[in-house]
């Protein structure tokens, strides 16, 4: 699998430190007894955030293989996306 960029790189540790932010809010949410609807939104938003650190990394993916490597390439996207799929949200 092609390695990101540092730039991407960044981005996407800073997005899963805001979803980490978020997560520890949910904690505490339900340490001071919120109600399970609002508990429920906000993880609701975790989990988008974190659906979408895991479309950015098969973009970056997808972006090396059509600039890249054809055959080697796409046994990896292709393990990329079953990973993705196999434990992301959008598997069903």
């Amino acid at each position: 699998m092609a390695t990101a960029p540092a730039d991407a790189s960044a981005e996407l540790i800073s997005r899963l430190r805001r979803a980490e932010g978020q997560l520890r809010g949910v904690q505490r949410m339900l340490d001071e007894g919120n109600a399970p609807r609002d508990v429920l939104i906000q993880l609701a938003a975790v989990k988008a955030a974190v659906d979408q650190v895991g479309l950015r990394l098969i973009s970056s993916e997808l972006r090396a293989c059509v600039d890249g490597d054809g055959e080697r390439c796409t046994d990896d996207l292709d393990d990329v996306l079953a990973t993705f799929l196999r434990f992301g949200s959008i598997s069903g």
